[in-house]
């Protein structure tokens, strides 16, 4: 009784293995129709931008690539001739359908048993073998000329038969090495290049052929696999000819991997004869013929060889492919759309309201402007200063830094200094030193604060002419698509900024203009002031008493002139034009007095002048200029820009807008499908 449970236990759960088992293999079947879906979808938009899982055939000419894939379709649709006849990728796709009878009964389909459809001939079916070979020869013509030139154009062919197996091929031109007809002297790179391109996708698998009657170690299209797989994880090797090997050789070494390994398998098959062809042999005996081949030669090997064995096993390893790049497809489905939904959106949409959309796009440039100044724009680089921070560096670094380097007593010579305290007595000798002077010299220091106060509004001028470009750039992706919109707008602001720099320029010039005005020598900072007047007023005491011994010096002075301040010698040419060098000479204690006096006073005033710009030339800029332009820009811009007779012209797009949009929604709209379609397939569990 234990025993009969355990047993009925045992048959119960082996049956329900086997059912998963069956279930799971008939998902797997579904995954290539998914991936002829997936290529279906992405063909309408005309681009790949995914990788999908195919099978790549390579092979060098003559080689029995056609061959191999008639022999997979069971019928003969590729043209044939000498030289190079594949002259265009060919996609392969075949469907199992069901038979026709079948279907018949089901549905009111194509009343064929077999059939084929071209990408490039929409809803016309073929139905006759030899018109597929046809449209191909004629598509190829069309394509790469009549005189066997290639193109990396490739023709979409898809067969339905109930005797193929659900299979995605790509037939590549064979590797030539002599260019013929028209072809390019470099025809074999560029036919190298056409399959590398191809093999190089991580998702497929490349199924090379080549002859058994030559070299493997020379084999051109293992070659080309070993450079973009190494490791043979993706490659498959057919061995085709194996009748043809000279008499006393075989193929069997090769056959077990023992020559060359190949870690997807190597399989043998036996190709159809020119003489085959010619008298059209039907590839039902040529398969027939085939198998009792492998069974005389290689009777071990014959289970593991032939054409039909090579479909299974195709069809077997394009599944378990297209499974496992299942989760990646997935990712890199899901990453494209994120991008082109952001591209989509870039574009903006088609205009309808054009009062509302001008509004829009100058009041946001209009606040971008003004937030890009005051540091809060959303779009902040991090390179540069910009904006805001690059004229608060203007002000505090660039211009307060040159004002800083500024000699108070820069260009003045001790000999300047007596130079003008005697020019401000005229003919009477200085008793003490003339105010006059002071204020000659003073002014000729504080002039030199307005060149840098002036390059100060030019260096925020341009700092505001390239916030223009910052907020086209990164700010308002609207403007992109109205070129003559953005164009308008940086005339308007260039404009406004070139009528506000002379209005600016004018204030900062008459703040160095104010201050030589005015000499204030009662201002509450100047302090050196008093100290000069109490040094005076001890000068008079002094006069007073001692002006004995001021003639002796004066008398003394008189004997011997100054040199530079004395009548020219006799020797000594007047010259109107030019002023004559002085020479230099040991100051007296008198005048070295008068000029520590005057280069005291001086300075003392020349840095409360100097602090008085450097504070309110920042001032006159931001409220002139900076604050000017932000306060007017939107007005400006809506009183220049918003007019009846430009607002049709202004939101004009550019010509390559409305179609980048057209085509980005289109490939948006592709990808959701595609994930639609893979997500329907994660759905299932698969074995």
């Amino acid at each position: 009784m234990f025993l009969t449970r355990l047993f009925s236990t045992y048959n119960e759960g082996h049956t329900r293995w086997i059912s998963k088992c069956a279930w799971s293999i008939g998902r797997m079947e579904t995954l290539i129709p998914t991936i002829n879906r997936l290529q279906e979808v992405f063909l309408t938009v005309g681009a790949e931008v995914i990788q999908l899982p195919q099978i790549v055939v390579v092979g060098s000419q003559s080689s029995g690539k056609s061959s191999v894939l008639e022999s997979l379709v069971g019928r003969d649709f590729l043209p044939r001739g000498s030289g190079i006849v594949t002259r265009r990728p060919l996609v392969l796709q075949l469907v199992n359908v069901a038979p026709l009878q079948e279907r018949l009964k089901s549905e009111n389909g194509v009343k064929a048993e077999e059939w084929g459809t071209f990408l490039h001939c929409k809803n016309q079916i073929f139905a006759d073998f030899q018109e597929i070979r046809q449209e191909i020869e004629a598509e190829t013509e069309r394509g790469s000329g009549d005189n066997k030139g290639i193109t990396p154009e490739p023709i979409y062919l898809k067969i339905f038969s109930p005797k193929v197996l659900n299979l995605t091929l790509v037939d590549l031109p064979g590797i030539t090495k002599v260019p013929v007809g028209d072809q390019p002297e470099d025809i074999e790179a560029q036919v190298q290049e056409m399959i590398l391109s191809f093999i190089s996708n991580p998702n497929s698998l490349i199924l090379t052929v080549s002859p058994a009657n030559s070299d493997l170690a020379t084999s051109d299209a293992l070659k080309l696999a070993r450079e973009v797989d190494p490791d043979g994880r993706r490659t498959l090797l057919v061995v085709s000819k194996l009748d043809l090997m000279d008499a006393g050789t075989d193929a069997l070494e090769v056959l077990l991997g023992r020559v060359i390994p190949v870690r997807l398998g190597i399989i043998g098959v036996v190709n159809r004869s020119q003489h085959d062809i010619n008298t059209q042999k039907s590839l039902e005996d040529s398969v027939r013929d085939e198998h009792a081949f492998l069974q005389r030669h290689y009777p071990s090997l014959a289970s593991r060889a032939g054409s039909r064995y090579l479909a299974k096993t195709l069809s077997r390893l394009l599944m378990h492919h297209i499974r496992d790049c299942l989760p990646e497809l997935k990712t890199r489905v899901t990453v494209l759309s994120a991008q082109y939904q952001a591209r989509l959106n870039s574009y903006g949409q088609p205009v309808e309201d054009h009062s509302a959309t001008l509004l829009q796009i100058v009041t946001k440039f209009a606040s971008d402007y003004c937030n890009t100044i005051e540091g809060t724009a959303r779009y902040i680089q991090t390179s540069e200063l910009c904006g805001g921070a690059r004229i608060c560096y203007i002000f505090h670094e660039t211009f307060g830094r040159t004002l800083q380097s500024i000699d108070p007593l820069g260009g003045l010579t001790e000999l300047d200094i007596l130079t003008a305290i005697r020019n401000a007595t005229g003919p009477r000798p200085a008793l003490f030193v003339p105010e006059v002077s002071f204020e000659l010299l003073v002014k000729r220091q504080i002039k030199r604060l307005e060149e840098p106060s002036m390059r100060c509004v030019e260096l925020v001028h341009e700092e505001l002419q390239r916030i223009i470009q910052h907020c086209s750039s990164y700010s308002t992706q609207e403007l992109i698509r109205f070129p003559k919109l953005h164009d308008s707008i940086v005339e308007v602001v260039t404009g406004l900024l070139r009528k506000r720099l002379p209005v600016t320029n004018e204030m900062v010039h008459n703040l160095v203009a104010i201050e030589l005005a005015y000499i204030n020598t009662k201002h509450p900072d100047f302090t050196d002031a008093a100290q000069v007047s109490a040094s005076v007023n001890s000068q008079q005491a002094e006069a007073v008493d001692g002006g004995k011994r001021w003639k002796n010096e004066k008398v003394a002075e008189e004997r011997v002139p100054a040199a530079g301040f004395g009548s020219p010698s006799k020797s000594q040419a007047i010259n109107l034009l030019d002023s004559a060098m002085p020479v230099s000479r040991k100051l007296s204690s008198k005048e070295q007095r008068d000029c520590e006096i005057i280069q005291r006073l001086i300075k003392c005033y020349f840095l409360i002048v100097r602090k008085s710009i450097q504070d309110s030339v920042p001032k006159t800029v931001m409220h002139f200029l900076v604050n000017f332009v932000k306060e007017h820009l939107q007005s400006e811009l809506v009183g220049q820009l918003y007019k009846q007779g430009l607002l049709q012209e202004l939101l004009i797009e550019s010509q390559d807008t409305a179609q980048q949009r057209t085509e980005v929604a289109q490939m948006l709209e592709a990808l959701k499908k595609a994930n639609n379609i893979i997500s329907e397939m994660r759905e299932t569990h698969l074995w």
